[in-house]
């Protein structure tokens, strides 16, 4: 794609990158025969090629975004099903972050969106804030019908029957291994995780001590960045990114690490771009280093050799996160573990399709991501599987909402057939009172 960008525009860093970008495309329109808002809209302006259309005519003139370019940019789930699928190997992620970043900063919105995105960005990514909004919204739920905007019914729907107490395994220490040690790594809590599903990270120490490793929960480490920075605040998430950096390198310049280990594969698909991200600032090198270790728990767990298991005499339908097989281009790691771990794998039609959680997606653009939600909940429930797994939370909040079967993490499956306790979602019934910190 030509580009008439002045000089003094490149000297922008992140102009040069969009300009990068922008020139491989070549307008083949491959992106729109994967692009779940294309699937679902039907508009060329809601694919990937319709979006650097728009994204490259407001850059090159310099000109402040339109409510046009606002809502077909918002639409993008950022699902990068576009860049597997793109043959010139145009990354679509660096450039609609970009254009994300410009909207936020010359875009006026709407009074509610801004509120709505102000709240968004001060209680998803802080654990304790977000555990009292989910019991207020959970207190709220059966008023939900009276909320004249989708968007807070959405909020209000979200809160899940069961809101876990706090678990003590995400405070900052050292987990010893249990068998002979084979690697050194600090997990990656994470910040809507801990308020959502404690059971995801309790089971990943059990795994991964089990199997040679010790793990640390590093001082000062916590929400990766990745809501705000998909929000185009930039400001925020550099914030939250630049705390992560700083505590994993005191890990890596003190006793040393052979990996991050991250088990939310939203936030994975972001560390790993931290390198990107710090280019310009005085933390790029140490970014570039946690970016080098950073790891998906399926990956990891690769290297150690998770031994083989008799046959469990049970279905799982596997749910592929996009930031897992798109954003970090690991398709077959969690489904060769479950094989490996007994189970009978088996995948939905359509699997590079998104479910509709895609971070705060969900609740911004209701109406779409709920197409998305029955789309996927239809083609995994054609399965007949006994068991749903995923490999973030975002989607198993989403599946699981709408699912007739349980939805757990790969991880809890793994622990639970290599010694660890059944999962606690397949036998969840009840609602219990959460536990503020």
């Amino acid at each position: 794609m030509q580009t008439t960008f002045s000089p003094e525009q490149l000297t922008d860093p992140a102009i040069q990158r969009s300009n990068e970008i922008l020139r491989n495309c070549v307008h083949c329109g491959f992106c729109t025969a994967t692009c779940p808002t294309y699937q679902v809209l039907g508009d060329e302006l809601d694919s990937p090629r319709g979006r650097i259309y728009l994204i490259k005519d407001m850059l090159e003139n310099d000109r402040d975004p339109d409510e046009k370019v606002v809502k077909h940019v918002d639409r993008c789930l950022s699902c990068l099903a576009c860049m597997t699928t793109c043959p010139s190997g145009v990354h679509y992620m660096h450039l609609v972050d970009h254009a994300r970043e410009y909207i936020e900063e010359r875009y006026k919105r709407p009074l509610t969106d801004r509120v709505l995105r102000w709240v968004l960005a001060q209680i998803l990514p802080y654990p304790t804030r977000f555990r009292l909004a989910l019991l207020g919204a959970k207190i709220g739920r059966p008023f939900a019908r009276l909320m004249p905007d989708a968007r807070l019914r959405a909020m209000l729907d979200m809160a899940p029957k069961h809101i876990p107490p706090v678990s003590r395994n995400d405070d900052p220490q050292s987990f010893a291994p249990k068998a002979q040690k084979k690697m050194r790594v600090a997990l990656m809590t994470g910040c809507a995780q801990k308020a959502l599903n404690t059971d995801i990270n309790d089971a990943t120490i059990r795994l991964l001590t089990r199997l040679g490793c010790e793990v640390v929960v590093a001082e000062g480490a916590g929400c990766c960045g990745a809501l705000t920075h998909h929000m185009g605040k930039t400001s925020q998430s550099h914030t939250s990114a630049a705390a992560n950096i700083r505590a994993w390198t005191d890990e890596m310049d003190g006793d040393g690490l052979d990996a991050i280990v991250i088990n939310t594969s939203g936030c994975g698909t972001t560390v790993k771009d931290y390198g990107h991200m710090f280019r310009n600032d005085p933390l790029a090198a140490d970014a570039a280093r946690v970016s080098g270790i950073a790891m998906d728990v399926s990956e990891v767990l690769m290297k150690l050799d998770l031994p083989a298991q008799a046959y469990q005499d049970m279905t799982i339908a596997y749910h592929a996160a996009c930031s897992l097989q798109h954003g970090q281009q690991i398709k077959t790691y969690p489904k060769d573990l479950l094989k490996r771990a007994g189970y009978t794998v088996v995948e939905p039609a359509d699997s590079h399709l998104c479910c509709g959680s895609a971070g705060t997606y969900n609740l911004m653009q209701p109406q779409i991501s709920g197409q998305l939600k029955d789309r996927k909940v239809q083609t995994l429930m054609a399965k007949n599987p006994d068991i749903i797994a995923a490999g973030n939370i975002g989607c198993m909040m989403q599946i699981g909402s709408a699912a007739g079967v349980p939805v757990v993490h790969t991880v809890e499956l793994l622990d639970w057939a290599t010694g660890g306790p059944r999962p606690p979602a397949l036998d969840r019934t009840h609602s219990d009172v959460p536990i503020l910190r």
